[in-house]
Parts: C-alpha cells; sequence; structure tokens
C-alpha cells in the first residue's frame, strides 16, 4: 500500500521523498535504502516530486518560506544570525531521516526571501572527524563541515540549484571538489 495519496496534504514524508530524488542522482543506493526506509514507494517518489515541483512553480505560488512552514510545521529552532555583514533568520526544521541533521532555511529578516535552504548538522549533535579524503563518504556531512575541516574551501557553482561545491586542499596536498546536495556530501571528485 502506498505511503501517501494524492489528496493526503504534502507533509514532511513527501518533503524527505524530495530530497532524496536528488541525492539519487549521485548516490541511488543510498537514496533508495533510504525511501524504503521511508516505507515510501518509487511511485510515491515522483508524485511528491511532481506535487513539490507544481507547488514551486504555480503561479499562484506562495513564497518560499511559506512553502516550508506549510509542509514541514513550525520550525523547531529559530534564530537571527549575522554572516559576515549579513543578518537573516535561521529557522531549523527536523526531518526524521537525518535525526543528527537539521532542515535549514535563511532567510532576509524583513521581507522573509529565502536566501538558502540545505541540511545542517543539529545544534549540539557532534559532527564527524573529517582529516583525510576517506573521511568524506557519502552523506557523512555538510558543506560547513567539509569548509572548515579543510580551509580554506573555495565556493563553486553547483550543476543545479540545490547543489553545491567546494575546491579545498586535503593535508598530503591532493586537491579535491565536493559535490552536495541539499547540502549533504554526495561525492569526492578530482580537482582538475
Amino acid at each position: 500500500m502506498s505511503a501517501m495519496t494524492p489528496a493526503a496534504p504534502f507533509g514532511p514524508l513527501d518533503f524527505q521523498l524530495v530530497l532524496l530524488r536528488r541525492m539519487a542522482d549521485f548516490q541511488p543506493g543510498l537514496a533508495e535504502d533510504a525511501r524504503r526506509e521511508l516505507g515510501a514507494s518509487l511511485a510515491d517518489q515522483r508524485e511528491a516530486n511532481r506535487r513539490w515541483q507544481a507547488m514551486s512553480h504555480s503561479p499562484r505560488s506562495r513564497g518560499a518560506l511559506t512553502r516550508y512552514r506549510s509542509v514541514l510545521g513550525d520550525p523547531e529552532q529559530a534564530a537571527r544570525r549575522r554572516i559576515g555583514d549579513l543578518e537573516c533568520d535561521a529557522l531549523l526544521w527536523r526531518l526524521p531521516l537525518w535525526p543528527d541533521l537539521r532542515f535549514e532555511v535563511l532567510t532576509a529578516p524583513d521581507s522573509g526571501a529565502v536566501w538558502n535552504e540545505w541540511l545542517v548538522r543539529a545544534p549540539g549533535a557532534p559532527g564527524p572527524e573529517l582529516r583525510t579524503a576517506g573521511d568524506l563518504t557519502p552523506w557523512s556531512c555538510t558543506v560547513d563541515e567539509v569548509a572548515r575541516a579543510f580551509p580554506p574551501a573555495r565556493p563553486m557553482e553547483g550543476s543545479a540549484p540545490t547543489r553545491w561545491r567546494l575546491a579545498f586542499t586535503l593535508p598530503d596536498g591532493g586537491q579535491r571538489i565536493a559535490e552536495f546536495t541539499w547540502g549533504l556530501l554526495q561525492r569526492l571528485v578530482q580537482d582538475d
């Protein structure tokens, strides 16, 4: 039996399926295992993605922040944050599939315009020890964790809106590029 029906409200389960859909481009095995853990079929995932795309691109679409609040409910945590010279509001939601991570949305304090949306380590949750290329395994760490472990990391444009890339140098001198989807490490490639 399907984990969701098209008439059911779009909620956290559906949203996690949307995140997995993009992650499957890099890590199909991990994404399939996670989808099964959620009790959802491939058809459920396709339907969740179709509905998310329709909500995101509808002419009557609500703003991104309103959409996240309607799908995920009230954030678990909200705080004002300073990043460089900019102030923003950081909203965090818990997603059952990743208990040590939070889905973070950074917004402009006055307009509520969404500046960034991705997975980050949950406050107080221990992050991984990142010292070598071998420590950088798929789904083990976030953009921020890799950037802090291997400074100075250089942000690069991703291949899609939900993707990020970081170029960095390992302690042994090796040049690598880490590729992320929704802020979660997907793979490591050589920097040419």
